[in-house]
């Protein structure tokens, strides 16, 4: 069953036109009054067009209407026989509320990832990746630490890669990148300037470039040459970075695995190899 209608909605509102947000926001309301109307239905109903609608449908990377309202519906029926939803929290909350939602917050924006996971690009990047020469992977802030997350396991398995924590640095390794090399991205936003700067300078050095950020349309989604769009819980405005560090966190842990199940012989050796010597090195004996 085709799913991940109203996700794409959610993510794709800051950048649609007036028009299509109006049919956007009637969706997202009404999902289940939407799924009985026709386009004009709709499109009265909302104030927006037709040919707004139609053009949403696009901009969704949808076929067209029919496939949109296909996808709402495996939204409302998935959501029914599972209960997994968004949870609000606010100030009032106890202990025991907070957990909860949290933790729902984190599974819900997982499996909304899951419904709009483009699987075709995603096996191209990790194409790439496996092929790679070296790999630079840029961040900003919390999607810094997640650059680093992924330097981390990729080393450990022989792939020669970085994630400077300073922009400068970052900035210094995109220019020295080749045609054989990588630059991976992660932006939650997309709109990060200092690795948006750094995409730029490795796609004039001729590498290819992946970015793992929010769903839809942003700068860095359109400048990379692999989008994988992610799906997150949080507002633009918020304390810290939550969700949108375990998604990409979750995105990490896909590709690294999916890179070391296809070189498993050699990914085994070094695994091993680097587990030994942590052992024999920082371990009490």
């Amino acid at each position: 069953m085709l799913k991940g209608g109203l996700a794409r909605l959610r993510q794709s509102y800051p950048a649609l036109n007036p028009s299509e947000q109006k049919a956007a926001k009637f969706t997202l309301d009404h999902p289940e009054q939407m799924l009985q109307m026709t386009v004009s239905e709709l499109a009265e109903a909302s104030g927006s067009s037709q040919s707004a609608i139609i053009r949403l449908c696009k901009t969704l990377r949808m076929k067209g209407y029919q496939e949109l309202k296909l996808c709402v519906a495996g939204d409302l029926k998935d959501s029914s026989s599972t209960g997994d939803e968004y949870k609000e929290i606010n100030p009032n909350s106890d202990l025991p509320t907070v957990v909860a939602s949290v933790s729902n917050n984190t599974i819900f924006s997982i499996n909304e990832t899951l419904k709009v996971l483009d699987i075709q690009k995603l096996q191209q990047a990790i194409d790439l990746i496996e092929r790679a020469h070296r790999i630079d992977f840029f961040g900003t802030g919390a999607s810094q630490l997640v650059a680093c997350d992924a330097q981390v396991k990729f080393m450990r398995i022989n792939k020669a890669c970085t994630a400077y924590a300073d922009n400068h640095l970052q900035l210094m390794s995109a220019v020295t990148l080749t045609s054989g090399d990588v630059a991976v991205a992660f932006s939650n936003s997309g709109e990060t300037y200092q690795t948006i700067e750094c995409i730029k300078a490795a796609k004039q050095s001729g590498a290819k470039t992946i970015g793992i950020t929010r769903y839809g349309n942003n700068t860095l989604g359109q400048l990379v040459d692999f989008q994988i769009g992610i799906v997150s819980t949080e507002s633009d405005v918020r304390s810290a970075a939550t969700t949108s560090r375990i998604v990409q966190l979750n995105l990490v842990d896909i590709i690294y695995l999916a890179v070391a199940g296809h070189q498993y012989e050699s990914s085994l050796k070094y695994l091993n190899r680097s587990l030994d010597a942590i052992k024999n090195s920082f371990r009490v004996k």
